[in-house]
């Protein structure tokens, strides 16, 4: 493998700004606080109406994933992510292969946002064209991240309260609505949980792997680790609290939309909770839940856009891929500018080229296999080598890792002839860089953040 000059650690490096809160906007802004309105009214076909149990159910399967992703940040406190963890924990090639799959995750994020956003905007002027929408939208995504991730931090800060504000506006309609018209009896009110004309155990169980697509993103978390303030506490705390603060912030919204409209047809499916929204306060609020989506997705995407830049930053700095161009730290605002830029090319491609649809199941291609990997590598460091081989140990990252191989086994076949196609050129790619990947790949120097000592363990570290 040819080598490259390691990026000197006198030069311009990452800087630790960002405190728990922070990290909690950003995770909460990545997978939107509106995040169940799109999917609800395929989740309320696909489960038969139980929407608020298979979110629910959705936040416990995803809670196992989350716990494994903080607790490897603990270890790695760097920047890369699920590539990081697979890497050092488990085997270099397979942390590469995971890492690669990751880039269809952050990559096709702002590629889909950009789609919705465009379309959703057409709503609003559509004498305004397609094309023009959709290089408007990729330009101010990344025009937002090349500010830095301060700037990035504050744009979090006032998209989260934007959204909160519309969301509130919705409960209290929907309060008005269902204290003029109450549903009949404690079975109306308890019907979103359960539906004894309509429940199953498969029903409810394929409605859950849906609804699991609701708290995709927390993991971008992780890819901060390098700009946090004690990332040892800190990144674990959030991707918990991310996952618990949308699980929530969903339940109650799909549940006040469900007392609201208990029937489980719509006049679009797509688009129900705007339907929801404007039987509840009428065509006021339509437009403003409309506006609303539009709204998290342009945060989503840019989100997504700063997340895929600090993956292919934890890359190149390993030689993954070229460190000269991916590792490269702007010095002013000390932020991958070259990766920002690169991911941006990507996302005008990506959204003239792709559908929403077929880009969403990209991205749970690479979401999902970068799951895997970091539910196996907490499974090896935690419990294979670990002195401590607790049931919590083994469980955890296991019921894990199994949810989320079923949901990756359940895409559907373009998906998945796409997804193994780039994982196809990637292992081509490395084995070319690696001689078949008999070189190791030269790792950087992995920084350790002050916090509690790692408890002892056998094998290597």
């Amino acid at each position: 493998m040819a080598t490259n000059s390691p990026v000197s650690a006198s030069g311009p490096g990452l800087r630790r700004v960002l405190t728990l809160p922070a990290l909690v906007l950003y995770g909460i802004i990545l997978i939107q606080p509106t995040a169940p309105m799109p999917l609800f009214g395929a989740a309320a076909e696909q489960a038969q109406g139980h929407v608020v149990t298979v979110i629910l159910i959705g936040m416990v399967a995803m809670l196992f994933t989350a716990l494994s992703y903080g607790r490897m940040a603990n270890v790695y406190p760097s920047a890369g992510s699920a590539y990081t963890y697979v890497s050092r924990e488990i085997h270099p090639a397979l942390g590469y292969l995971v890492g690669w799959g990751m880039i269809f995750d952050y990559v096709m994020n702002p590629i889909i946002c950009v789609i919705w956003a465009s379309k959703a905007a057409m709503n609003f002027v559509p004498e305004i064209p397609f094309a023009v929408y959709a290089i408007g939208f990729t330009v101010l995504f990344t025009a937002m991240n090349l500010r830095g991730i301060e700037a990035s931090s504050r744009t979090n800060a006032i998209i989260a309260a934007s959204l909160s504000v519309v969301i509130v506006l919705f409960l209290g309609a929907a309060g008005r609505y269902l204290w003029l018209q109450p549903p009949a009896g404690l079975a109306g009110w308890t019907q979103p949980f359960y539906d004894p004309k309509t429940f199953s155990f498969s029903v409810v169980s394929g409605g859950a792997a849906l609804a699991v697509l609701t708290y995709i993103g927390f993991d971008g978390i992780s890819t901060l680790s390098e700009e946090v303030h004690n990332p040892r506490r800190n990144i674990l705390r959030a991707t918990v609290l991310v996952c618990l603060i949308t699980g929530v912030l969903a339940s109650i919204q799909v549940y006040a939309a469900q007392l609201v409209w208990p029937e489980i047809k719509f006049p679009d499916t797509d688009t129900a909770f705007c339907y929801v929204a404007g039987k509840a306060g009428g065509q006021w609020l339509f437009m403003t839940v409309n506006l609303a989506l539009l709204v998290a997705t342009i945060g989503s995407g840019a989100g997504a856009h700063l997340g895929a830049g600090r993956l292919l930053y934890g890359m190149g700095r390993d030689n993954a891929i070229p460190s000269r161009f991916f590792a490269a730290i702007n010095p002013r605002t000390h932020i991958p500018s070259n990766n920002i830029l690169l991911v941006g090319v990507a996302t005008l491609i990506g959204a003239f080229t792709l559908t929403y649809s077929l880009g969403a199941e990209l991205l749970n291609f690479g979401a999902l296999i970068a799951f895997m990997g970091v539910n196996a590598a907490a499974f090896v460091h935690y419990f294979l080598r670990s002195d401590r081989r607790t049931l919590g140990n083994f469980l955890s990252p296991l019921l894990g890792f199994l949810v989320c191989f079923y949901l990756w086994y359940s895409l559907g076949p373009k998906a998945k002839f796409a997804g193994l196609g780039w994982l196809a050129a990637g292992v081509l790619y490395g084995a070319g860089r690696t001689a078949c990947f008999t070189k190791p790949l030269p790792f950087a120097k992995i920084e350790k953040d002050e916090g509690p000592p790692e408890t002892p363990r056998s094998g290597k570290s």
